[in-house]
């Protein structure tokens, strides 16, 4: 298929007209190795590898000491164990951070199941034994466990920033309803199928090649050098594929990386560090949870408009990406609402947990939550349903986030929200709800309409660009290489079509080889749901720099595609071009939250009709119909897939998925008591909804994007609100049947059946929501104070109704 010389004036959106292979639903690249596994991971590669060393870890079982002694003689006297790694042996910085505050081998325990020395041995089990022999005398020190311990005890780290627009005190003074309260969500565990792993070895010069399951390959690369005190051409990483990541490859494998890589360094052969589930659990970073206390001003229309709030998020025991997750959450609060006077104040806690980290939505679903709450509890109080409130409230043209940046495209979230009440014939549906639930007492259900906006590009400018290197041999076969990883969200599928597609050749012509950092140097994280954009932009500049001279021996685009190659290899025509792409416009400054940190919105509605059993506080979710912008689609198939996906992901974080430490002042306290499936509650087949709709928006291609396509990784997630949003009008049909506002449903998140039963109850009682009302000049609405003895646990406040 030739390629004709106009493709090369179109901009970054414009599709050519022939030879098109973005837009095509086609399945995952490797679909047929997922499910025949003969699909390559990481750890696969250890069969593959003679003279493997294995790693384990030696971990203290306390949440927070210092280690006064350690002897690891005894571990030599295990059959097998070759060498025990300790801080004496880094020849570089002891630290597995960017921030610097993550010593690879610490001096004092910072969580429980810290690993204070890793264990080589012949075999994984000579390994794991010889841990075990190693001797740690630690001092134990005092353990802040939960957020609310570190609030109390004033335990932060990193900065305070604060998101503030117009005058909110007055705003709130002057509001005709006023209300208070507080809103506390809990972290998520990544449960991916592959835990964390790296094989490390080194080759006959002495340089460093590095296989990790990893998001930022570069990062990982950077990590491994400063460790082993060597530059970073002297360290290859590469990233075959990933069993998931979901944002926690990001930053938490490089320090298993750099055991590897110092292991492989110290004894010569590879050495091969593969967490086990328990470990994986125990030792990694989670989702932030996080808690907020809240002021909210509406006035007679019930439109919000002044929005008080201090957000803190658990950040665990060292900074990670604490800040930037903290940042984005305070830049999501608004979600889709125009809220005209804002101050949030955030704050990260430090507690002695894993440390947290990202995860899909990166602090964005933290905040959202905020105000889907505020509308959630205050909806009833003014006595005006919580759809029409939310409606009521949506941005429109000419409006600005409270960071200072155009909301373009809102027309976008209207169009999505009204062609949904259409398709999913929404009315008739409530009407059908309130006439079953007028006819069972005991099971009542509930139909919920959220939306979402979500801002897309990295919060660090500087993130915002990739590369790509694409390779047209003689034959007419095409390699692609370019800097994003594949976790099994497509990636890798749409750079195949897009290569493809600006080509002009069949998609059967192009091969795409493994991420490692010798081909694209100085990459990004694939992360940021920015993937797509960035790479597929790098890559499609490879591409129209290879076309462009291909032009020059064939400028009527008469030859075939291969003949045109061979022409061009005998004309001596470079056949190899390196892409680069970097997002245009983007400007943030962080000292005062004020900019436009995102290159666009992608906007999304979903609708959620729940059934719930009064006696149980069990729940089933009948169906779920969802329309969402993901522009001009360039992998249908694979956009539907991260839709579904992200959304029984966030379903499973707001219902589902309990994260639970031992509080308690035992010899416990601070371990993670949810450390296995058996443990903790993931979503599965019987989580689905029975009955699951996807629309993706029409005629919505976005200028500035390859091909018009929007990212889809994480904005997803959020429409699971709709859920947690159901399961709070399906309990409050448990309440009394009187006229009049009522006094809303606190729903705890997650809200498991155990807190949706708790819910009830209350709700049957006729009990308060907890929320601290007024109006204009009312006192008494002031929000709690985020350091006073108050706070406690959810589920003991819940145990004490």
């Amino acid at each position: 298929m030739s390629r004709a010389p106009e493709h090369l004036s179109e901009g970054l959106a414009q599709r050519p007209a022939r030879g098109v292979v973005v837009g095509e639903s086609l399945p995952h690249e490797s679909a047929a190795g997922h499910v025949t596994g003969t699909a390559l991971y990481t750890d696969d590669l250890v069969g593959r590898t003679p003279g493997c060393l294995h790693a384990h870890p030696v971990q203290v079982p306390v949440a927070h000491a210092r280690v006064t002694a350690m002897r690891v003689d005894p571990a030599y006297d295990v059959p097998g164990v070759v060498r025990v790694l300790t801080a004496a042996d880094v020849p570089g910085v002891n630290d597995a951070g960017i921030k610097h505050d993550e010593p690879l081998f610490g001096d004092e325990v910072m969580f429980h199941g810290h690993a204070v020395a890793w264990v080589l041995g012949e075999t994984l089990e000579a390994a794991r034994r010889g841990a075990l022999a190693v001797e740690v005398d630690v001092e134990e020190l005092p353990a802040l466990v939960s957020i609310h311990d570190a609030i109390e005890a004033g335990s932060f780290q990193g900065g305070q920033p604060t998101l503030a627009r117009g005058d909110v005190e007055t705003a709130l003074a002057e509001a005709t309803h006023v209300f208070s309260g507080e809103t506390e969500m809990a972290g998520q565990e990544h449960f991916y199928l592959e835990t964390h792993c790296s094989l490390a070895l080194v080759d006959e010069a002495g340089q460093m090649f590095v296989q990790s399951s990893t998001q930022h390959p570069t990062e990982t690369q950077e990590i491994v050098a400063h460790v082993l005190g060597i530059a970073s051409h002297e360290v290859t990483v590469q990233c075959l594929r990933m069993g998931g990541g979901f944002g926690g490859k990001e930053m938490q494998p490089h320090g298993y990386a750099a055991v590897a890589a110092l292991g492989a360094r110290l004894t010569g052969r590879p050495v091969r560090v593969r967490l086990t589930r328990s470990q994986d659990m125990t030792m990694t970073g989670k989702r932030h949870g996080f808690h907020a206390a809240w002021r909210a001003g509406f006035d007679d229309d019930a439109r919000l408009v002044a929005l008080d709030a201090t957000l803190t998020s658990d950040g665990g025991w060292s900074l990670d990406l604490s800040e930037p997750v903290l940042a984005r959450a305070l830049c999501h609060v608004d979600n889709a609402y125009w809220i005209p006077h804002v101050r949030v104040n955030g704050r990260v806690a430090r507690t002695h947990k894993t440390s947290q980290t990202a995860f899909r939505g990166f602090g964005g679903p933290q905040g959202m939550l905020v105000v889907e709450d505020v509308l959630g509890r205050c909806a009833p109080r003014l006595g005006v349903p919580a759809q029409v409130v939310r409606e009521r409230n949506f941005y429109a043209d000419g409006q600005d986030t409270p960071y200072g940046q155009p909301v373009k495209q809102p027309e976008r979230l209207h169009r999505a929200w009204t062609t949904l009440s259409s398709e999913a014939d929404l009315d008739a549906r409530r009407a059908e709800v309130a006439a079953f639930n007028a006819a069972h007492p005991h099971a009542k259900r509930g139909l919920a309409t959220t939306p979402v906006k979500f801002g897309i590009s990295f919060n660090l400018t500087a993130f915002n660009q990739a590369g790509a290197l694409v390779h047209v041999y003689k034959d007419g076969s095409v390699l692609v290489n370019h800097g994003g990883t594949e976790m099994g969200q497509g990636l890798h599928t749409k750079m195949l079509q897009v290569a493809a597609t600006a080509l002009g050749v069949p998609l059967s012509r192009v091969r795409l080889a493994p991420t490692r950092t010798d081909k694209v140097p100085n990459t990004s994280a694939t992360a940021a749901s920015s993937g797509a954009d960035l790479n597929g932009a790098a890559v499609r500049d490879a591409c129209e720099q290879i076309t462009a001279r291909l032009l020059e021996v064939d400028p009527d685009g008469s030859m075939s595609w291969e003949d045109r190659v061979r022409t061009a290899y005998m004309s001596r025509v470079q056949l190899f071009a390196a892409g680069f792409y970097k997002t245009e416009g983007l400007h943030w400054d962080s000292s005062i939250m004020r900019g436009e940190p995102f290159k666009y919105f992608a906007y999304g509605v979903a609708a959620a009709e729940v059934e719930v059993d009064g006696f149980t506080g069990g729940y089933r979710t009948r169906r779920v119909d969802v329309v969402h912008d993901v522009g001009a689609s360039l992998s249908p198939l694979v956009d539907v897939g991260q839709i579904e996906g992200g959304y029984v992901q966030g379903a499973g974080w707001l219902t589902l998925e309990d994260l639970r430490w031992d509080e308690g002042d035992g010899p416990g306290r601070g371990r993670l008591l949810t450390q296995a499936a058996s443990t903790y509650k993931l979503p599965s087949l019987s989580e689905m909804p029975e009955d699951f709709r996807v629309t993706l928006l029409p005629d919505a291609s976005e200028d500035g994007a390859v091909y018009g396509g929007k990212a889809v990784g994480e904005p997803p997630l959020m429409l699971a609100f709709a859920t947690r949003e159901a399961l709070r009008e399906a309990v409050a049909a448990f309440g009394p049947d009187d006229e009049g506002p009522g006094p809303g449903v606190d729903l705890a998140s997650p809200a498991t059946p155990e807190a949706v039963w708790w819910a009830i109850e209350r709700a049957r009682a006729g009990g308060d929501d907890r929320l601290v009302v007024g109006g204009a000049g009312a006192t008494g609405t002031e929000p709690p104070q985020p350091d006073g003895p108050a706070y406690r646990p959810e589920s003991e406040r819940l145990a004490q109704q």
